[in-house]
């Protein structure tokens, strides 16, 4: 049976199958080797998150995933005072949440790969942009997000990766490596554009080579048309089906 890869998140995640997502070229560059599970929860931050874990990945598992991304932390980061305050969650306990999964997991599968991802930077003038664009007069005059603090999160969530062994992907320092970063990786301001999307999949099948998921070398489930014999095909199912 195929292993299973599961994308745990926000929005940034739940977004991902979407054409031109990162979740789908995943799935693309695992096609017949691994199936990538998508559980992605549009305005979720760790602190909410945590309710869902026994649910996700309940104890004694029989085929628990081989691989498992966590990407929250750009709701978490929402300013606490802002328009968007409900979602704010302290630094802190944000790393403290993002333990306790990690630890889940690790009781859930020791062997399970596991990679943190820190969110996205902010483009603070982009957020107030597409606002203005969809609220028009009552559109927030302040910025709920700035990207300096979500910095600080991203920090965070990478000292904990350190910390606890397991691997991460610092997002908001990769994109802010490229020129005009805003515009290109962003559609409103947080949200991923495809070239965001393609950076982040770069980054994801990057670690996972680097482990030990590399799709290349992972066998197809089931015998390539290529090995089957058209006069008998049996041969080409008898190790895998029989």
């Amino acid at each position: 049976m195929r292993p299973n890869i599961l994308l745990f998140g926000d929005s940034i995640t739940q977004e991902s199958f979407r054409s031109g997502g990162w979740g789908a070229s995943l799935a693309d560059a695992y096609s017949r080797k691994a199936d990538v599970v998508l559980r992605g929860y549009g305005g979720y931050n760790t602190r909410w998150a945590l309710f869902l874990l026994h649910h996700l990945f309940p104890l004694g598992l029989t085929k628990p995933p081989v691989a498992t991304t966590i990407f929250f932390g750009a709701n978490d980061a929402a300013l606490a005072g802002g328009t968007s305050e409900r979602q704010h969650v302290p630094v802190e306990e944000y790393k403290e949440n993002l333990r306790k999964i990690v630890r889940h997991l690790k009781e859930c599968s020791p062997t399970m790969l596991i990679v943190l991802i820190t969110p996205p930077p902010i483009d603070e003038e982009g957020r107030m942009e597409y606002a203005r664009e969809t609220y028009g007069e009552k559109a927030m005059t302040l910025p709920e997000r700035t990207n300096e603090t979500t910095g600080v999160y991203a920090k965070g969530c990478v000292e904990l990766a350190r910390e606890l062994g397991v691997r991460s992907i610092n997002l908001w320092s990769k994109m802010q490596e490229t020129d005009g970063w805003q515009k290109k990786y962003l559609r409103d301001g947080l949200h991923l554009t495809a070239e965001g999307n393609a950076v982040v999949f770069e980054e994801v099948v990057k670690v996972f080579k680097e482990a030990w998921l590399d799709a290349s070398e992972m066998p197809y489930d089931f015998p390539h048309h290529s090995e089957i014999d058209g006069k008998n095909p049996e041969k080409a199912f008898q190790q895998k089906c029989l």
